[in-house]
């Protein structure tokens, strides 16, 4: 980490239009702070959209977002995709609901909006790894691929489900199906994942869920993909570049979920943006 200090440029402070409505007095907070400590133009857009035309404007000053986590992951996405990530460091005021701000927590932005305000005026600045995917998506703290759950069928007898438990008596289950004939019990994805072009998971196999998470430092992501139980039902390696393919899935980056879709490839960029955090006591 660098000493960050007061930016050159200013800041621009970007107040997420949900930041203002859950909380308006972290925001206010933050606003006094900030504007104390620094030459800060405060800008309070009312969409996305906006939000976007803001930063795209930002010039040489250095963000700070006031919102929760998808604003700051809408934040590095947009400047991921205007390849200006190398311009400065991003500066985080957490604001909203505890579930919002679990990737904040995550990247050891303080959660108290007088603590991160003071933290962007005179704090360090951090280099960090990005999952970057095939369609442009970013990836700060992880993503994951969670197991599928069966939806439970209606309650109360039927013809045809008195015809089923007939069958039932006949013939056994396919494989895959629940011993009451309702669907895969559990749960699993029919997969390819690939780490680096090697496969370790194939679609012969279930897969009950996929992790990918940058492991800081080593320019590397840490990929663990789960199928069961047994010999070999957990496979753990490293990689650059992680592709999953196969029947329609969901997968969670960071704090939304993305899908369906049959094939993503996420990349890791060492070191590609860049936070700014409190001094390390």
């Amino acid at each position: 980490m660098s000493h960050a200090g007061a930016p050159v440029g200013g800041l621009l402070v970007l107040v997420d239009p949900v930041a203002r409505r859950l909380d308006g007095e972290s925001v206010r907070i933050a606003k006094d702070v900030l504007s104390a400590g620094a030459a800060a133009k405060i800008c309070l857009p009312d969409s996305q959209e906006e939000f976007a035309r803001a930063l795209a404007r930002r010039g040489h000053r250095q963000p700070v977002i006031v919102g929760d986590d998808r604003a700051l992951v809408r934040a590095v996405g947009l400047l991921y995709r205007e390849r200006a990530l190398s311009d400065g460091a991003v500066s985080l005021i957490p604001v909203g609901q505890p579930g919002s701000l679990m990737l904040a927590r995550l990247l050891g932005v303080p959660l108290s909006a007088v603590s991160a305000a003071r933290a962007v005026l005179d704090g360090t600045v951090g280099t960090r790894d990005l999952l970057v995917d095939d369609s442009d998506g970013v990836v700060l703290g992880g993503l994951s691929i969670p197991p599928v759950r069966a939806v439970p069928r209606p309650a109360g007898p039927s013809v045809w489900s008195a015809y089923r438990s007939l069958v039932r008596t006949l013939v056994r289950p396919p494989v895959g199906e629940g011993p009451d004939g309702s669907g895969p019990p559990g749960v699993g994805h029919r997969l390819r994942v690939e780490a680096d072009g090697v496969v370790i998971a194939d679609v012969d196999r279930l897969v009950e869920d996929v992790s990918v998470t940058p492991r800081e430092g080593d320019g590397l992501a840490e990929v663990v993909v789960r199928m069961g139980t047994g010999p070999g039902s957990v496979v753990r390696t490293r990689a650059t570049a992680v592709t999953v393919s196969g029947a329609d899935f969901r997968y969670r980056a960071d704090a939304a979920v993305t899908g369906p879709v049959r094939r993503r490839t996420w990349t890791l960029r060492p070191g590609a943006w860049a936070l700014t955090l409190p001094h390390q006591r």
